[in-house]
């Protein structure tokens, strides 16, 4: 099969496209054919292996997971002994988490991974919600506590996560204030955002209002300003992803390592986020997609061979709300 591998940290250009051995899924595994894989945040760090302080976890020489990607859209093609929610033929997506493999034709995943696909969706716009509707998802509700009449701050509201955070805000019953560029006013106001905030006009953390809920996806503002525009008693979920500037030793580690000293010496809740991949989140993304509450948004999509100017444009020009991979 093809797929997308990478033998050592660097740019797009250390990615290739190569042959190598299709999975063979084991007992509690399910063999995916993918036809859309989408790129997250993470996906260039693990790239790069920036912040150089995650390769303890990534791999300190070199990545440990050589197939690039984790979101995934798809059908299954067979499945391991064990397996029992889902069947060859039936259409499913999921999030592979740290293993990656996602950038291929075809994938091994546990079943506990997968789920089935929205009826309603395109495989590319399946593959564009896992780990995005997830972080979004949890960063609400979990960590966000968000409930009907909060009033909540989305700092990268144009992004993958930020563009289906705004919609799941509003179906919490919150009343939403993005974040993002002049260029994507129009794009979060549709997405149900009450009030926008041009980052190049205006600065939140100026402003008076405050709020319940602050959702930081961003990572470039220091912990002093994001608190600043909270309630005594609000909420900071924490949960930057940024753009490439040349490497880092830490990058956003920093704040999020500030942020939890200082939690338990205040009254305000600073939460770092944590997305945990599974069938629970999936299904519940699921649901509110086929009730028509939740729609992916997407920028661009590039075929598989193309993988490498994919993720130059994700990691450097701001990309608005997913870029995804068809195969």
């Amino acid at each position: 099969m093809k797929a997308i591998v990478q033998d050592r940290y660097g740019p797009p250009e250390t990615l290739t496209l190569t042959d190598v051995e299709t999975p063979v899924p084991a007992a509690d595994e399910v063999l995916v054919r993918v036809e859309a894989a989408a790129l997250n945040a993470y996906d260039w760090h693990a790239m790069r292996g920036d912040p150089r302080m995650a390769r303890l976890a990534m791999g300190r020489s070199r990545p440990r997971a050589r197939i690039r990607g984790r979101d995934f859209a798809g059908r299954v093609e067979a499945v391991g002994a064990r397996v029992r929610q889902v069947r060859p033929g039936d259409a499913v997506f999921g999030d592979l988490g740290d293993a990656n493999g996602a950038f291929a034709e075809y994938v091994c995943v546990p079943e506990t991974l997968v789920a089935t696909a929205p009826a309603n969706l395109t495989p590319q716009q399946a593959a564009a919600l896992p780990l995005a509707g997830i972080t979004a998802l949890m960063g609400l509700t979990s960590a966000g506590r968000v409930e009907p009449g909060h009033r909540v701050l989305i700092n990268g509201a144009s992004g993958g996560v930020g563009t289906l955070a705004v919609q799941l805000a509003t179906v919490l019953g919150a009343s939403v204030t993005a974040v993002c560029s002049t260029r994507n006013v129009d794009l979060v106001r549709s997405l149900g955002a009450e009030n926008v905030v041009d980052y190049t006009r205006d600065d939140f953390a100026r402003d008076t209002r405050r709020y319940d809920v602050v959702f930081d996806l961003v990572g470039n503002r220091s912990l002093a300003a994001l608190r600043r525009v909270l309630t005594p008693t609000g909420t900071l979920v924490l949960s930057g992803g940024g753009v490439y500037r040349g490497g880092s030793l830490i990058g956003p580690v920093g704040l999020i390592a500030r942020g939890r000293l200082l939690a338990p010496f205040v009254r305000q809740r600073i939460v770092v986020l944590a997305a945990v991949p599974g069938r629970q989140h999936l299904d519940a993304l699921r649901a509110h997609v086929e009730t028509g509450r939740l729609t992916p948004v997407i920028d661009r999509t590039y075929p598989l061979r193309e993988v490498p100017q994919a993720m130059r444009y994700l990691e450097t020009e701001h990309a608005r709300a997913k870029v995804v991979i068809t195969v």
